[in-house]
């Protein structure tokens, strides 16, 4: 298990500026923060970079001493001008995840600097091949494990099986995406997922509530009681 994973109880949330409408980006991250999830990744699509900026700075200050690994979706530029989580204990920009069709991984390495984690989203075997053989991935992302509302044009549903197949194939953090919530967060975790990256189900609505239960739902997972 690696360190974000154990942190984060096994929920990796996804604050979604658009899902999250009309609720203020930062106020929803420190809901989550507060209900105990210690990861989290911002995506903001339609933000100018001025706004994402702002936004992302006001996060990484609330977040501050909360032991909370912020990450930024694509936007390795804007990664770059803000400070690396753990660096003289400042809190910071602990990693950037991209899809396949953004900046590669060793371009952003090449922004964002070594002090970064990255992440990368993959569809299929030979992009989680790809992935695992690639020195600048420190996260693969498989999915969308079940259908998902959280893109306007998602890739095609994978499944559980990806996932296991993934795991045995892999040593990197693994992560699964797409369609999870509460109610089968279970059976993702099951199959080999290091944790289970979240978007509509602790966005929309009560996102405190939200991420409480999808925590209590992971513990009973790890605890075997699916």
């Amino acid at each position: 298990m690696t360190a974000e994973a154990e942190r984060s109880g096994r929920i990796y949330a996804i604050a979604d500026v658009e899902a999250l409408h009309p609720l203020s980006l930062s106020g929803a991250v420190r809901d989550m923060a507060d209900a105990g999830i210690r990861w989290i990744q911002v995506r903001a699509k339609r933000l100018s970079g001025a706004e994402l900026f702002r936004e992302l700075d006001a996060c990484r200050n609330l977040l501050e001493g909360s032991g909370t690994a912020l990450w930024v979706d694509d936007r390795a530029d804007l990664a770059a001008l803000l400070p690396v989580a753990g660096v003289a204990g400042i809190a910071g920009i602990a990693g950037i995840h991209v899809g396949q069709e953004d900046l590669p991984p060793s371009a952003v390495r090449r922004v964002a600097g070594s002090g970064v984690r990255i992440g990368l989203s993959t569809h299929g075997e030979q992009q989680i091949l790809d992935a695992d053989a690639d020195p600048d991935v420190d996260v693969i992302a498989v999915g969308p494990i079940f259908p998902t509302t959280g893109k306007e044009r998602p890739d095609p549903v994978v499944g559980l099986d990806l996932v296991r197949w993934a795991r045995e194939r892999t040593s990197k953090t693994l992560v699964a995406i797409g369609g999870i919530d509460a109610g089968n967060v279970g059976q993702v975790l099951a199959a080999g997922a290091d944790a289970a990256a979240v978007l509509g189900a602790v966005c929309r609505g009560d996102v405190k509530a939200n991420a409480l239960r999808l925590l209590a739902a992971a513990e009973r997972a790890d605890c075997g009681s699916i």
